[in-house]
């Protein structure tokens, strides 16, 4: 039996409200918003909000093609960081308290982090939120030390939900620009390999700490 799984989903998707690609007509407004989603995507890269404006502007593109961004670069932000160690030290855990020595598999499921301005103006832009899932192995050594290897995988279906708004900008008139053609939401997906944790024997309740090797080792 895997650990770790409890509270994870199988599926990533999220539900939503918004209408199908191509099924509204397109008014003059929604042209208009269009035109402010380029600007916008424009300035943001002069301002060096890059992977904003990247994803921004894929969206316009209209083409719906899935986007892949840097997870590693990802486990730089607090929330994304701070989830992965608090999961690694789960599976320590569980693999402590079934007391069998060996190789367990592990796998946390989906699950969700919020990226908040605070963290990074550029992530908060590019993604707000995003669902990640952890799979691996957790090692049980005979005097009580564990040794966690995984992968980090991250996933979001990139949109606008209608009805949604942030920090006072409805999404609605953004979400419409999917609903009639003029652009098109994306799944965005990343993953970073040889993520480990390890802990020193009978200390399983701390949280131990994790190893990002350079990508050379990844």
């Amino acid at each position: 039996m895997e650990i770790g799984r409890d509270g994870g989903r199988e599926n990533p998707a999220l539900p939503g409200d918004n209408a199908e690609h191509g099924t509204l007509p397109a008014r003059f407004p929604d042209r208009g918003v269009r035109a402010v989603c380029r600007a916008l995507a424009a300035l943001w890269w002069l301002l060096g909000l890059r992977r904003a404006a990247a994803l921004l502007r894929h969206y316009v593109s209209a083409t719906g093609a899935p986007y892949s961004v840097d997870a590693r670069a990802l486990l730089d932000l607090p929330p994304v960081r701070e989830a992965v160690v608090t999961q690694l030290a789960h599976w320590r855990a569980e693999a402590l308290a079934r007391g069998v020595p060996g190789t367990h598999p592990a796998d946390s499921g989906w699950r969700d982090i919020r990226i908040s301005r605070r963290d990074s103006t550029d992530w908060w832009l590019a993604l707000r939120g995003l669902q990640y899932r952890l799979t691996g192995t957790i090692v049980l050594a005979r005097d009580g030390s564990a040794r966690a290897d995984c992968r980090l995988s991250v996933h979001k279906h990139w949109k606008f939900d209608r009805g949604g708004s942030e920090c006072g900008v409805p999404f609605t008139p953004f979400a419409r620009l999917h609903e009639t053609g003029l652009a098109r939401e994306f799944t965005v997906l990343g993953e970073c390999a040889g993520l480990r944790g390890e802990e020193p024997p009978r200390v399983m309740s701390s949280r131990g700490s994790f190893v990002i090797p350079p990508a050379s080792e990844g």
